[in-house]
């Protein structure tokens, strides 16, 4: 695996997001009255003064524009509030006095100021009663040359059951200006991979501006403390704001590494991160006027979350991202009183729950994986709120066990060994892998696979349908004890059980 070169992986990144539709309204279901009290024990925090955007609606043209591929039903209206904003302002980039350590305690100063215009995407319960203080704002994805909001799709579930308030931030150059896509794919012209807000849509987007990737760190801090402290346009609709928090999926969780490590000691603006399915490299500080090239960053120095922060930080990794080409495995790190380190068993880095419907059509040699990332994800974001809130950490996760580079420790069912376990892996009626088959076309590199138990196999671990089943429920039931399922996603876990596969 780690011989593979960068090239391949980009195209894959890129073809697993463009394989999608722009959507807006994409939620999960409708909401329900958030159940998390107001925060009552927030750290104490200095937030030094600094720069808030100018907020304006953003209308017209073809509507929200974000890439989705499994959206879900709509947001109910009556509600949810889903709307679109420019926000702008001048933005600094930053640079380091000497090599960025591996340890990421970054020293960082800033360096060139430019002005921006960019844009946040805003779903936010329409009732104050349904808010639960927390708002969760997203740095979109744009590996495959489009914003792209994959951990909404995969939060949607907890984020609206549980009233947060969604932000997703097009912090990153390509999304607004378009750029260079340095593999297209075949449906790269459908999505209009490259070509950036302004240019697909100039009726509504046309005044936006990005100076570049070097300022996209800022612009993410400003975003935070225009939510804090909104002037004539308040993007929450004048919601109370308790607590305010980061996540980001894949680029995005490279380009959060490097805020947490350089860009938080200096902002403290977000209280705390959820980091999901980051490589071992840290993204770079950018050059004003170019856009990050994340192939350039894999391969690159193993660093570590710095720990030595208020803001704790969570980071929620698949079997792609350990040991697969992303190569997390060399920056693994120990937790800390402000640190936790989830390695889910049987998933991979884009999977069957992100790409909906177009799973099928990637034409792997094996299905793509359908692992049960979605739902530790769900958990992820529950107990890093409740982190923040109340200062109770989640709970301890085994790692996964690493036994050669690119190589895990399997079961007898051909199931990797250690990390986050669920029924899916621990009752199972399939092998779930997140690294890619033998000879894999590049677009199959970060989608795992699904290869079925034969029927001996099944017949041997499971003696009737009442013995799976019971198998299953008893597994799940230590998997939401353990804290790494919630138990509002208990009956969707016990669907994913196929009593039908089993004999008698």
């Amino acid at each position: 695996m780690r011989t593979l070169q960068k090239g391949p992986l980009l195209l894959a990144l890129a073809a697993l997001t463009l394989l999608a539709a722009c959507s807006s309204s994409s939620g999960h279901g409708t909401a329900t009255p958030a159940s998390t009290a107001p925060p009552t024990t927030a750290p104490e925090v200095t937030r030094p003064a600094g720069p808030v955007a100018t907020v304006a609606p953003l209308t017209g043209g073809k509507g929200i524009r974000l890439v989705s591929a499994a959206t879900g039903p709509k947001l109910d209206p009556s509600k949810w509030v889903e709307s679109e904003y420019s926000v702008a302002g001048t933005a600094a980039s930053y640079r380091s006095q000497g090599p960025l350590p591996a340890n990421g305690e970054y020293h960082l100063v800033t360096g060139q100021s430019a002005g921006y215009k960019t844009r946040i995407v805003v779903r936010r319960p329409a009732s104050a009663a349904d808010f639960n203080g927390t708002v969760v704002v997203e740095w979109l994805n744009v590996s495959g040359g489009l914003d792209a909001a994959p951990d909404y799709t995969y939060l949607a579930s907890e984020l609206v059951r549980g009233g947060y308030a969604w932000v997703g931030v097009s912090a990153q150059k390509i999304g607004v200006e378009g750029g260079v896509v340095a593999v297209n794919t075949p449906v790269s012209a459908l999505g209009g991979a490259g070509k950036g807000l302004r240019h697909l849509d100039p009726a509504r987007y046309a005044s936006l501006h990005h100076p570049g990737d070097a300022f996209s760190y800022d612009i993410f801090t400003q975003v935070a403390r225009t939510l804090r402290s909104p002037g004539k346009v308040d993007p929450l609709g004048g919601l109370h704001l308790g607590h305010v928090l980061a996540m980001g999926e894949s680029q995005s969780a490279f380009a959060l590494t490097t805020y947490v490590d350089g860009v938080q000691p200096l902002a403290q603006q977000y209280d705390g991160f959820l980091i999901h399915s980051r490589g071992g490299a840290a993204a770079p500080l950018g050059k004003p006027g170019q856009n990050i090239d994340i192939s350039s960053t894999l391969g690159g120095q193993p660093t570590k979350i710095r720990t030595d922060g208020k803001a704790p930080v969570l980071v929620l990794q698949t079997e792609t991202d350990v040991a697969g080409i992303l190569d997390y495995y060399p920056a693994t790190q120990p937790d800390s009183a402000t640190f936790r380190l989830w390695e889910v068993a049987g998933t991979a880095h884009v999977d069957k729950y992100q790409l909906g419907n177009i799973a099928a059509y990637f034409g792997c040699p094996a299905p793509v994986n359908a692992g049960p990332d979605h739902f530790v994800a769900d958990a992820a974001l529950h107990e890093l709120t409740t982190w923040v809130d109340h200062g109770t950490p989640p709970p301890h996760a085994a790692r996964l066990d690493v036994a050669l580079p690119g190589h895990y420790a399997l079961d007898a069912n051909g199931n990797a060994k250690g990390g986050v376990r669920t029924p899916v892996v621990d009752v199972p009626v399939d092998t779930l892998s997140g690294l890619p088959e033998p000879n894999s076309s590049v677009v199959c590199i970060l989608a795992g696979s699904t290869k079925p138990l034969s029927a001996a196999r099944l017949a041997a671990l499971y003696p009737s349908r009442a013995t799976y089943l019971a198998a299953f429920t008893r597994s799940t039931d230590a998997t939401v004890k353990a804290g790494f399922v919630l138990a509002a996603d208990r009956a969707a876990l016990l669907a994913e059980a196929q009593p039908t596969r089993i004999a008698g």
